[in-house]
């Protein structure tokens, strides 16, 4: 491979600044993204300032040039209806402090305020969709709604919910870091309880589909049932990164929240009318098209693998990535951080042989910021995930990405005891 075989595929980008009125340098990415149902917006790292601004400016492109319509982020369905009317302008900026919890506002803080500004430009307001499991990997942000339903349609299960309410309450935490441990503590025999009526209920609410949406109608059945498929779902999640944390996890586990979220995904677009087209805001290693492995040992199949798999050419999937020499990185365990880790600003090896940031480096453009067409460009094996290497083919993965000459942390991201 040589430096003028990448460049002739890579655009120098004019700024990461999504408040620069002009956006041209960007359109290279509309033939990129052509005529896609879903593009996904990666970041290499969580809680990286230059990435919030990349994703801002790419949304602003996005939205005001190509079309888009709708907004969805790495978060449970909660975490973003709570943030809408705060999004559109409600109350002051500093609300999203009671509103988010320490995690989100230190995974998507300064996007969303930009978001918030951004809406004062615009006649209709851009609202999210949460599409994950909740940050917290808790149950009651998605079982609080499903008892309310239950209440409405079904009074004769109230002793039921309410005692597995109660057993949800025993799990508690800001991030899984802090959640999974807690479960793992919990006695084998109360875990699988909470399984297995979760699990009857799930049942219970799929054959009484009929009953139930006489009762209420269509939308609410459906928004109780994705609900409960979320709280299964985190159930499983618990168990998988307990396990992860220990040591034992089994290869491939997470791929339960990827599969969940990519259903997700479709359950939206299904709901959202002809036209609708989703700009899609998560982690590169949730957004590839292709298994996600380290060293060689696979983690997971991602929500970018189903979506591709169903979509076809209507998925397109843009990574976000950097040249720099250090990273913010998640420090796991932290005891008095709420979300049950530190971050820290860890030195990084030199991009390695075959990455996309070594080939940058090596065509002079490593000190840019550069939009770089995975599609047609020379095969390139490796990108930066965190402070580790995604090892995949990335033409495959991935149909573009964005490389930033920096990472340092968001401002907004605090993980001390008081946050």
């Amino acid at each position: 491979m040589t430096s003028r075989s990448l460049s002739g595929h890579t655009t120098v980008l004019n700024t990461l600044d999504p408040a620069d009125p002009v956006l041209d340098d960007l359109e290279p990415l509309r033939g990129v993204v052509g005529d896609a149902q879903v593009v996904a917006v990666g970041e290499g790292a969580h809680f990286v300032r230059e990435f919030n601004l990349a994703r801002a400016r790419l949304l602003r492109f996005l939205l005001e040039r190509c079309g888009f319509t709708d907004v969805a982020f790495e978060l449970g369905s909660a975490d973003a209806t709570a943030v809408n009317a705060w999004l559109a302008g409600e109350g002051d900026e500093a609300d999203l402090r009671r509103l988010a919890g320490p995690l989100t506002r230190g995974v998507f803080g300064e996007l969303l305020l930009w978001l918030r500004h951004y809406n004062r430009s615009r006649s209709q307001p851009v609202r999210i969709v949460g599409i994950d499991l909740p940050n917290t990997l808790t149950l009651r942000p998605d079982l609080d709604p499903v008892a309310e339903y239950l209440r409405l349609v079904d009074p004769d299960l109230d002793d039921f919910v309410a005692g597995v309410l109660r057993a949800a309450d025993e799990i508690t935490g800001g991030s899984a870091a802090v959640s999974a441990p807690a479960w793992g503590a919990l006695d084998p025999a109360f875990r699988d309880s909470l399984t297995a009526s979760l699990s009857r209920l799930s049942l219970r609410l799929r054959a009484l589909e009929p009953l139930y949406v006489s009762r209420a109608g269509r939308h609410r059945y459906d928004t109780a049932r994705r609900h409960l498929d979320a709280a299964c779902h985190t159930d499983y999640m618990l168990r998988a990164m307990n396990d992860l944390f220990s040591g034992a996890g089994l290869p491939g586990d997470t791929s339960a929240r990827d599969h969940y979220m990519a259903a997700a995904v479709q359950w939206h677009l299904e709901r959202a009318g002809n036209g609708a087209r989703v700009v899609l805001v998560a982690h590169n290693n949730h957004i590839q098209k292709t298994p996600v492995t380290f060293g060689g040992h696979l983690a997971g199949l991602p929500m970018g693998h189903y979506l591709a798999r169903d979509l076809g050419p209507r998925y397109r999937a843009v990574a976000l990535t950097h040249t720099a020499g250090q990273v913010p990185e998640m420090i796991v365990p932290a005891e008095g951080s709420p979300v049950g880790f530190t971050l820290d600003v860890v030195s990084l090896e030199a991009p390695a042989p075959g990455s996309v940031e070594g080939a940058l480096v090596d065509a002079g453009l490593g000190g840019a910021v550069t939009l770089t067409d995975l599609r047609t460009g020379p095969p390139l094996d490796r990108i930066r995930s965190q402070s580790a290497t995604v090892d995949t083919p990335l033409h495959q993965a991935f149909d573009a990405v964005v490389c930033a000459p920096t990472a340092t942390a968001d401002s907004s991201t605090m993980f001390g005891a008081s946050s």
